[in-house]
């Protein structure tokens, strides 16, 4: 998405549960995205758990200690086709919920990219939710969503629900939500899946979707937010999130594990 200044940076949180730690990598893209218009020349990104700041890295190839970070990409993709100026740091995470901030450097803006790989697909514990948080625009310039469930050890389908909040964010002292967001869900080819306008209706039946939604136990606190529960086969989708009738301001979109 659009990486902003101020509170409409990308802000990425995903929780991690079970009773093993987690080994994960983090990294913050913006120079290699092709095809996404003006891009992050330079992200900085930021680990957190509440208020404290577990780690930060500006240059994936040195931390920020000066020293290279030996095993810090991701070894499921090919280091040349990764910037120098992008983000990345490897992390060995208790359960627990945190959060991953990518900004641009010295104030900079552009479509930029935050993901979380789980290093340890092995471990008694997994990622359980993965959310991002920024400013939803127009155009090329909405919020884009991945997540691909596993398909190898232990792997299978999943059931999911995925949300897109706007108007209930007012409580976190956001100013400028996203007054009315709509929800699409489609697969790694483009293949729509689903689409959700207000949360208690299912958009594919016009039914009302709110006993499922609430069988969850965690509905959207908005009747115009979205949300939509999905099984998914192993694979890749992309969840996206727009303003209805062309609106835009902060929003989030979230995925949760509810299997």
């Amino acid at each position: 998405m659009r990486v902003l200044t101020g509170e409409r940076v990308l802000i990425a949180g995903f929780i991690v549960t079970g009773s093993e730690p987690k080994i994960v990598i983090v990294r913050g893209m913006g120079p290699s995205l092709n095809g996404v218009g003006v891009t992050l020349a330079d992200p900085t990104l930021e680990l957190h758990q509440g208020n404290t700041t577990l780690a930060t890295n500006d240059n994936w190839k040195i931390n920020d200690s000066n020293r290279p970070i030996a095993g810090s990409s991701d070894p499921r993709h090919d280091d040349s086709t990764v910037n120098d100026l992008e983000s990345a740091l490897v992390a060995t995470l208790n359960p627990g919920a945190y959060t991953a901030i990518l900004a641009g450097k010295n104030g900079g803006m552009g479509v930029g990219l935050v993901e979380v790989y789980d290093l340890a697909q092995g471990a008694n514990s997994k990622l359980a939710n993965i959310s991002t948080r920024g400013f939803v625009d127009t155009g090329n310039n909405v919020m884009i969503g991945g997540l691909i469930v596993g398909g190898g050890s232990g792997g299978g389908p999943a059931k999911v629900i995925v949300r897109a909040l706007g108007p209930s964010l007012t409580g976190s002292g956001i100013a400028g939500f996203l007054g009315d967001p709509t929800l699409e869900l489609h697969d790694g080819n483009g293949t729509t899946l689903a689409t959700n306008d207000n949360w208690k209706i299912n958009d594919q039946t016009g039914q009302s979707q709110q006993a499922e939604i609430e069988a969850t136990t965690i509905p959207p606190t908005n009747d115009l937010e979205s949300a939509l529960v999905a099984t998914l086969a192993p694979g890749n989708y992309t969840a996206i999130v727009r303003g209805k009738n062309n609106t835009a301001g902060v929003g989030l979109v979230e995925v949760y594990n509810v299997q």
